[in-house]
This record gives C-alpha cells, sequence and structure tokens, in this order.
C-alpha cells in the first residue's frame, strides 16, 4: 500500500521550518503532497498563485513532493487524493494541544487518515509565517527564515 502525506497549510509565505518538516517526511512516505488550504475567509499576503510557485520553487529537487491547493475540508481532500496520513509539524506544546484536538476531530470525519507530528528543529521552534510577513511590511530582509535562493515577490 502506497503512503501519502497531506502536509496542509497556508505557507504565506513558507519558511524554513516548513521546509524542514518536509524534507524530514520525505523517506516516511511515498508522496508528499504539499497543500495550501483556501479560506475564502482570510486574505492572504501573497497570493495562492505565489505560494504555489514558491513552493514548487523549494521542492523541485524533490520528485516525490507533490505541490497543490484545495478548498473545504482537509480530510475531504485527503479522501479525494487518496492520502493516508496528514503531516503536521509542532513548535511548542500549545500547537500540540491545537493540533491534537484537529487530529481527533479529523480521525472521526475520515478513519482511515492517521495524523503523524513531526517535532520542529529547535532552531525554527520561534519561527512562523507572521513573523516573515511582518519583517517584509516592514522593509526587513527575511532571507535567514525562509528557504535559500528563494525571492519573495
Amino acid at each position: 500500500m502506497s503512503k501519502t502525506a497531506v502536509f496542509p497549510g497556508s505557507f504565506d509565505p513558507i519558511t524554513k521550518g516548513h521546509e524542514d518538516i518536509i524534507t524530514r517526511a520525505i523517506p516516511l512516505f511515498d508522496r508528499i503532497i504539499v497543500a495550501i488550504g483556501q479560506n475564502q475567509e482570510k486574505q492572504g499576503f501573497f497570493t495562492i498563485q505565489q505560494r504555489l510557485e514558491f513552493l514548487r520553487f523549494v521542492f523541485s529537487p524533490y520528485p516525490t513532493v507533490v505541490i497543490d491547493s484545495y478548498s473545504g475540508l482537509t480530510v475531504d481532500y485527503c479522501r479525494k487524493t487518496g492520502a493516508t496520513h496528514i503531516l503536521r509539524g509542532l513548535r511548542t506544546s500549545a500547537d500540540f494541544e491545537f493540533e491534537r484536538s484537529i487530529a481527533q476531530i479529523n480521525k472521526k470525519l475520515y478513519p482511515d487518515i492517521e495524523t503523524v507530528f513531526l517535532l520542529t528543529m529547535p532552531e525554527y521552534s520561534a519561527l512562523n509565517s507572521s513573523v516573515v510577513r511582518d519583517i517584509l511590511r516592514h522593509g526587513g530582509d527575511p532571507a535567514d527564515f525562509i528557504p535559500k535562493g528563494l525571492k519573495l515577490k
């Protein structure tokens, strides 16, 4: 049986923390779908198209990583793509509590799905997309916090 994981998120923008979780998960799965969840209620800093381009750039060396976007429930997207797992990164104990409750609801909605948590490397535990957006809003250089070679437009 093929193991496919969906790593859902807004990736607005992708950070080194996201990149680290995904690249560390590559040996665990036959395929990883990095999927931008579209939330009609939320206006992104970058467009969906820009974020898809950023993700394609970062993961172009990895043939088992697929980039996509979706709307609706993550578990419905998992069913549609044949995913067997949802991949999530944990930075803090607060992340764990939040992600645990979502994983339990997802399991109830789609009993065949398993959620896999990877702990963030310590150097990325304070990093999130909001920090990068704040740096950009104030004219700073986010290069230390985003994947190497990525140019945010």
